[in-house]
């Protein structure tokens, strides 16, 4: 469990970077995770950082319930779920200490790389989309920004973008949470960590609800991909020195 200076900084964390994703509808699951390494042990990252993200982005949808879009529920659930069973045995073979460090390579990969072209339209490209986004974050941890490149295809009002963002990062989440407790991850170790952090996000999505069509659009996205570069070497770098300890 996390002592009480970390536990505030996680606090902290977890209030702005959910705040900043319901203003700008991504990057805040990415950029919490890749603070997170220093203030927990590695191994126990991804799993707490599902289950925050869960509420984060549930809370995020319950606050403008109005603009969700149901109708993406079946797909991205279907593909959630064959993601989950298919990406849950690559966690059983490699340790929970070094999933931070593949976490890394793969968002910088999900960042640079322009994967959206090998999605299909349609239906399909949301069936693609939970499959690929909770496969692969079952060891990447965070891979939301091509999930917003794919509903960008579908509607670029930004309202319906950012709610509905959080829909299927909420389908993303939940059921990787619900996969890593069937794996055997001891979440009640971390209780006290997971509640405040819950609590720091759900304030975060409140207020950046209301903040949200007050901020105006910049070049959020170029900035983004440099924040998330560094901090995505940070957490490969903090992940070999750890192994090497």
């Amino acid at each position: 469990m996390a002592n009480v200076a970390d536990l505030m900084i996680l606090a902290l964390a977890g209030f702005t970077t959910s705040l900043m994703t319901a203003v700008v509808g991504l990057g805040g699951g990415v950029v919490l995770m890749l603070l997170m390494p220093g203030l927990m042990p590695l191994a126990v990252i991804i799993p707490i950082h599902a289950v925050v993200q869960f509420i984060s982005n549930f809370a995020r949808v319950g606050f403008a319930f109005r603009h969700a879009d149901l109708t993406l529920l079946l797909p991205l659930t279907l593909g959630s779920l064959l993601g989950a069973a298919i990406g849950s045995p690559a966690v059983d073979l490699v340790s929970f200490a070094v999933l931070p460090g593949v976490a890394g390579v793969m968002i910088l990969l999900v960042v640079w790389l322009p994967l959206d072209r090998f999605l299909p339209q349609g239906g399909a490209a949301l069936f693609a989309l939970g499959l690929y986004q909770t496969g692969l974050g079952m060891v990447a941890g965070a891979t939301g920004p091509l999930g917003a490149v794919v509903l960008n295809r579908i509607n670029t009002e930004r309202e319906w973008l950012v709610v509905n963002t959080g829909v299927y990062m909420t389908i993303n989440h939940g059921i990787r949470a619900v996969a890593f407790g069937l794996l055997g991850f001891a979440f009640n170790a971390w209780w006290l960590t997971i509640t405040v952090m819950s609590l720091a996000v759900i304030i975060g999505s409140w207020l950046g609800t209301r903040l949200r069509q007050s901020v105006p659009q910049t070049n959020f996205e170029a900035v983004f991909k440099w924040i998330v570069t560094v901090l995505a070497l940070r957490m490969v770098i903090l992940t070999v020195l750890e192994i090497k300890a």
